[in-house]
């Protein structure tokens, strides 16, 4: 077994955005069987590719640091760990399938919670559903400056 760091961005505007936060913690905790070893500052955003004014977002980065099994493929490994995210988001109420307008930009929606993987370790992953790096984080301050805060204390983070 190695361990590898697992970078999780983390988003809410709907309801008592902190405590949304706080449990998403709490239940990705349980659902690695680890406790996450650093989260960022809370920080509110203005809301990010949304066509209509919504509510303003809570977000924060954590870093969960995780045994990875060396037998397990890389892509197989970094997609149970994207079910537990999605699984995370449902059983908080997030109902919502990524949505495309007709020209195959992305329409985003309020929500409970938003869960996404930003890094793993090193890992270059490209899958249909997901990419790691991912691949709007440098265009996304929300992500960024969580994320370099979480940096700034000796990690060796990638950031493209």
């Amino acid at each position: 077994m190695a361990l590898i760091d697992l970078y999780l961005g983390l988003g809410s505007n709907l309801g008592d955005r902190r405590e949304n936060l706080l449990d998403a913690i709490g239940r990705l905790e349980r659902a690695f069987g680890k406790e996450c070893d650093r989260v960022s500052s809370f920080i509110e955003t203005e809301p990010w590719g949304f066509e209509v004014e919504v509510e303003p977002f809570l977000n924060a980065v954590v870093r969960f640091k995780l045994d990875m099994p060396q037998e397990v493929d890389n892509v197989k490994f970094a997609l149970s760990l994207l079910e537990k995210c999605k699984a995370v988001e449902r059983e908080m109420g997030r109902e919502d399938e990524p949505e495309y307008d007709c020209d195959g930009k992305r329409v985003y929606h309020s929500r409970v919670i938003d869960i996404d993987i930003l890094l793993l370790g090193n890992l270059r992953i490209e899958t249909e559903g997901l990419k790691v790096p991912h691949p709007l984080m440098n265009q996304r301050d929300f992500v960024m400056v969580p994320l370099r805060e979480l940096g700034t204390e000796g990690d060796n983070i990638i950031f493209n």
